[in-house]
């Protein structure tokens, strides 16, 4: 990934919005280190840390709204932009954990 990917703003959803997405079938990419993934992480959501996105972007679903997820939510922004570039529809996660968390969204560990 480049320091482009970071440059632009890309289309986010809020965390009670993201949780009413996937609800309608969206998928939940966490793009945080494994640290990080073996801490807490979203049910269901995919593990792709942000430093493999580009050599694995394939394995994700063409067919499904992608929602970035990190911590804060400027990785996931990154993450997002690239997704986008290679034509997925994909929204950033604004503020991450923090704010899935206060929205009561459910978290497994």
């Amino acid at each position: 990934m480049s320091f482009r990917h970071y440059l632009h703003r890309p289309p986010s959803v809020t965390a009670a919005e993201a949780i009413e997405l996937v609800g309608q079938g969206a998928l939940v990419v966490d793009v945080r280190r494994d640290f990080e993934w073996r801490r807490v992480h979203i049910p269901g959501s995919v593990h792709l840390p942000l430093e493999q996105l580009p050599r694995r972007i394939s394995e994700l679903p063409e067919e499904r709204l992608i929602i970035a997820f990190c911590t804060g939510g400027l990785r996931s922004a990154g993450a997002a932009n690239l997704l986008v570039e290679n034509g997925f529809e994909a929204v950033n996660m604004s503020r991450g954990l923090v704010e899935w968390r206060a929205a009561g969204g459910a978290l497994t560990s």
